[in-house]
């Protein structure tokens, strides 16, 4: 059985394509491409099958399939659209009404030239060589060389007649040393989760920690990742290694802190697609708001980026008499901080950049329910430069009330947040659309997951002039998995959340509130495939 590739957003459009070309190379099918004249939409198609489909017409008829014929005979379609500045894959039909190919070695892609055996056809064309001769010196530093005579015909017809450009070319070909493998057991490795490492003194360790907690997908209880309970050695290594680099840290030059600086926040933008559908996929947040979770904590890395003039101190001269004041701004060591599950990017980076900006180092311990955006984070930043040991992450120890009472009875600074409640009044003379969109947007965003969330409105006068228009505004919001185009409204990060949030309501119902909109058993829909190729819901 041939899997489709699963959904899911992308950087721009090569990425797409590539994304579902490699894929299905790897599953034994060919993928064709039409891109629509506009640039907002390309249509993936399977040049391959013996069933002829008329696109204009429902009907089809069995037919033996032309030779070298363009059109789409397979019934796999999937359609690549633009929104916003990402791009979206959706499955419209996942299969496949012919066999997979044996091996890379038949497909038609694979007796294309690349890029450097195409400028060498070209010198070797204008030194007047010959076609089979420049094909045997092709074959001398590519033995596996598949194309033929033909093939080299075409292509210096295309630059006698000046139709060939480098921008147009291309030179994408399988990989034939890959074998093709469509069995469940094979294409399941593509799910396979993936064991979280720790980041010790620069380097990414796998933990020895025995016990392990499952990253699942809220929308789909997939096992997106498993994070591992550190180990108290692993933690005390993490903590030598910020101690060890710490002196050398808080006398480089801050100028040089903040060129870190500036490359961290070049490499967040270009791998903003990839965070923002990491974030969305552990914690359930649709794709807006993960990008925006992404966004905010990139403007604390702006800040960062100023960092030279922040440090500076102050002097002023004869404050008494015979006496000049001047302060410093020194870094003050090692420093940790602990993520929270619903704003696994911009809690962290409301941390570690203005931490080690200052010249500390930082020990990260991130939410054991979505690391990936924090280790993402982390790769990026020694990608930017920072120093073995300034910057380490450890997953999954007690923290919370210990590491409050612990660091409060030995003196330490410590900011310390964990729950809010939040209430809204609304007077009688407020605007209605201005207020109910407000409510709307408090009350439900990031699934009411956040510190300021609304959980509670007070109406001065009385609710009922705003409830039928607040339900009706309610109702519009589109309930999906966070993955999905277009959805307002994903699903809470743990089965174990739901349940609580369920409890609540039930407890309000029977102490006498009335319900005026319940949401507790929708079930949402999304366009996702199991391992036996069948498409699967969330609830």
């Amino acid at each position: 059985m041939m899997l489709p590739p699963s959904p899911g957003t992308f950087r721009d459009r090569e990425d797409l394509v590539s994304y579902v070309r490699d894929f299905g190379a790897s599953q034994g099918y060919v993928v064709t491409i039409k891109k629509s004249r506009k640039d907002r939409r390309v249509i993936l198609g399977c040049d391959r099958g013996g069933t002829y489909r008329n696109r204009r017409k429902v009907e089809e008829y069995i037919r033996k399939r032309k030779a070298s014929s363009r059109l789409i005979n397979c019934p796999f379609e999937a359609i690549g659209k633009k929104d916003d500045d990402v791009w979206i894959l959706v499955i419209k039909n996942g299969e496949h009404n012919h066999e997979p190919l044996n091996d890379m070695s038949e497909h038609p892609y694979s007796r294309r030239f690349t890029e450097e055996e195409v400028r060498q056809i070209k010198l070797m064309t204008e030194a007047g060589i010959k076609p089979r001769q420049v094909l045997n010196a092709l074959k001398q530093s590519n033995p596996e060389l598949q194309s033929t005579p033909r093939h080299l015909y075409n292509l210096k017809a295309k630059i006698r007649q000046g139709n060939f450009s480098e921008k147009s070319f291309k030179s994408w070909r399988p990989n034939k040393s890959v074998p093709v493998n469509t069995s469940l057991e094979a294409s399941a490795t593509h799910y396979d989760p993936v064991n979280v490492p720790n980041l010790i003194g620069g380097k990414f360790v796998d933990s020895q920690a025995c016990a392990v907690v499952d990253v699942l997908n809220p929308a789909t209880q997939e096992v997106v990742s498993q994070v591992p309970l550190t180990t108290y050695e692993e933690f005390k290594d993490a903590v030598g290694a910020a101690k060890r680099a710490f002196p050398s840290w808080k006398n480089t030059p801050v100028v040089t802190r903040q060129h870190i600086m500036f490359k961290f926040h070049e490499l967040i933008h270009r791998d903003i697609d990839k965070l923002t559908m990491n974030i969305s996929r552990e914690q359930g947040k649709t794709l807006n708001g993960a990008k925006v979770d992404v966004l905010r904590g990139l403007e604390v890395v702006e800040f960062a980026c100023g960092m030279a003039s922040l440090q500076m101190g102050e002097f002023v001269p004869n404050a008494s008499n015979g006496i000049d004041a001047y302060c410093t701004r020194e870094p003050l060591g090692v420093c940790a901080g602990i993520c929270p599950s619903n704003f696994p990017a911009v809690i962290s980076l409301w941390m570690f950049p203005i931490a080690v900006a200052c010249g500390n180092t930082f020990i990260l311990k991130t939410s054991e329910k979505s690391a990936g955006a924090s280790m993402n984070l982390a790769s990026l930043a020694m990608e930017a430069g920072l120093p073995d040991g300034v910057l380490n992450v450890v997953h999954g120890t007690n923290a919370e009330m210990h590491t409050y009472a612990r660091a409060a009875a030995r003196g330490k600074c410590i900011q310390y947040n964990m729950g809010a409640k939040n209430h809204a009044i609304i007077m009688p003379d407020a605007s209605a659309d201005a207020t109910l969109d407000a409510l709307v947007a408090a009350g439900f965003g990031a699934t009411g997951q956040t510190c300021m969330a609304l959980s509670t409105a007070v109406f001065v006068g009385g609710s009922l002039p705003w409830e039928e228009e607040l339900v009706e505004r309610a109702k519009k919001l589109k309930v999906n998995a966070g993955t999905e185009s277009g959805a307002d409204l994903g699903p809470v990060t743990t089965r174990e959340a739901k349940d609580r949030t369920c409890r609540l309501v039930q407890s309000g119902v029977e102490n006498g509130a009335r319900l005026i909109l319940d949401g507790r058993n929708i079930v949402g829909e999304i366009v996702t495939f199991d391992s036996n190729g069948k498409k699967s819901g969330w609830k």
